[in-house]
């Protein structure tokens, strides 16, 4: 694509005469394109791409609603699916992974921001003064299952001079230079000496090992403070937000931001300097453990611990040194990895990933061996599909999770007081747009006055919504349809970050 000439300080991209660069077009897909074109569909197309904010995957939904003032009873408006440009509801799919739907991921991606930001800095209904409060950005390591092919800033992967072969024969070194697009990286470098079990089993334990992490650090707080934990909670409110990330290896690391208040909760002043409150993170992520019970028979009790590399850094908001990060910095490493999958490409299967998968759906058919109503016939399924005794099993679900490697939680979580939630930062968005719709319906400009705090408010809402919806299928109609989407995406992509490069 040849990109325009543009005027000095404007986005490329605005250029009415730039085209989308929709790469190699399938035959199918130039077809529904120019059919489009031919039959003046595209002007409907091009409001439902808008509609969708350029979802890869939309739902279609077929209908109506009706909207009332539960106050008064009155009848508001009525809206119904034939109304809309291509005669159907089309609703983004919300997906947050960025392989699945990069447009709906990226507003995931801003929300998981303003989330962790109004934590850091304050805003939306958030206290400024949690600026002055302990603040750590902390990372949880997964611990070792075998040597793997990594990135070492240009050094070689590992190089052993006297190292001689495994006990299967294969080399213990790699002097290779890998960069983070190499193919072997995270890859074993012996396949049989890595534990991929005890790596499958403590990946589906990983979402508990951080809930008792949480436990135990309240633990060691209460401890420096000479008190009980109970008593905690009238010195000190401990509140994180965190993500999971997956490793080129499989295993997922926690990236997590950890702060300290005083007893009044956000914003009031904590009783112990950041110090303290690292020592007490190093000390919960050094002694926590949980026993995991074995598969079967045939198995071992394993115990399960974070890896040895725990990574503790001091968000300042200012100038930083050492180790200190930006409070900045933080919300955007999180938002990032918030947003990415597990990296398994079905078109470009990773060997030592496929093996992670198949290790847990191994260990789960194992688990359900002895299961007389064949449920060892339904690994990777709900579990509604298992019997009431399998259900009960440790390691009965494994299987449905191989997918995701067998991790089983929530990509990103937070404390309840930490800062907004996800569910009010949408609920402000879709009060938003009903007030600009109002604006526009009213031909008024829209009252900016004051409208950050009428957008958060928690007042509760004064309209009910009674509607009847019927699935339609998910998906574009036509090919081409799919690839506008893409394109508008990636152009919506560029010029958020030719935003940020000049805000920078």
């Amino acid at each position: 694509m040849t990109r325009h000439a543009k005027v000095e300080g404007t986005f490329w991209g605005h250029d009415p005469e730039t085209p989308l660069n929709l790469g190699n077009l399938s035959p199918e897909a130039f077809e529904s394109i120019t059919t489009r074109l031919a039959d003046k569909s595209m002007g409907a197309l091009a409001d439902t791409l808008a509609a969708v904010r350029n979802c890869s995957h939309p739902i279609r939904l077929r209908g109506y609603a009706e909207t009332f003032d539960s106050s008064t009873g009155e009848l508001v408006e009525t809206f119904t699916s034939t109304d809309q440009p291509l005669g159907l509801l089309f609703k983004p799919c919300g997906n947050r992974r960025e392989e699945v739907c990069p447009a709906c991921s990226r507003l995931y991606a801003r929300d998981t921001f303003e989330m962790i930001s109004t934590g850091v800095s304050g805003g939306k209904g958030v206290p400024e003064t949690v600026r002055a409060n302990p603040l750590l950005f902390v990372t949880l390591t997964a611990p070792s299952f075998g040597t793997v092919h990594t990135v070492r800033g240009g050094k070689p992967c590992h190089p052993r001079s006297k190292a001689g072969p495994c006990e299967h024969g294969n080399a213990s070194v790699c002097w290779a230079r890998h960069d983070d697009s190499a193919p072997k990286l995270g890859s074993p470098l012996c396949a049989d000496c890595y534990d991929v079990e005890t790596a499958a089993i403590w990946q589906w334990f990983a979402p508990e090992l951080w809930r008792r992490f949480t436990i135990t650090l309240r633990r060691e707080l209460a401890a420096a403070l000479g008190v009980t934990t109970g008593e905690l909670r009238q010195l000190a409110r401990l509140e994180y937000a965190k993500v999971a990330e997956f490793q080129s290896r499989g295993a997922v690391h926690f990236h997590a931001l950890i702060r300290l208040d005083g007893p009044d909760g956000q914003g009031s002043a904590a009783p112990v300097d950041p110090g303290v409150l690292e020592d007490a993170v190093r000390a919960a992520a050094e002694s926590v453990m949980i026993t995991a019970p074995p598969v079967d028979h045939d198995d071992r009790t394993r115990v399960l611990r974070f890896g040895h590399q725990v990574d503790v850094r001091t968000v300042r908001h200012g100038a930083i040194s050492g180790d200190d990060i930006t409070a900045g910095q933080v919300a955007a490493y999180l938002a990032k990895y918030s947003t990415k999958a597990t990296g398994i490409d079905p078109r470009k299967p990773k060997p030592h990933l496929m093996q992670l998968t198949r290790a847990c759906r191994i260990l789960a058919s194992r688990a359900l061996a002895g299961c007389t109503h064949g449920c060892a016939d339904h690994v990777g399924e709900r579990r509604g599909a298992l019997c009431d005794q399998c259900r009960e099993s440790t390691y009965g679900l494994l299987g449905k999770w191989s997918s995701m490697l067998g991790f089983r939680g929530h990509f990103s979580t937070k404390s309840r007081r930490y800062s907004v939630t996800l569910g009010k930062l949408r609920r402000a968005r879709r009060r938003f747009q009903q007030l600009a719709a109002d604006a526009a319906r009213d031909g008024m400009l829209l009252d900016t006055h004051d409208l950050e705090a009428r957008l958060m408010a928690d007042e509760e809402e004064t309209i009910l919504v009674v509607g009847s919806w019927t699935y339609q299928g998910t998906g574009w109609p036509l090919p081409g349809d799919k690839a506008l989407a893409d394109a508008a995406a990636a152009r919506a992509r560029e010029y958020a970050q030719w935003r940020s490069g000049r805000a920078a």
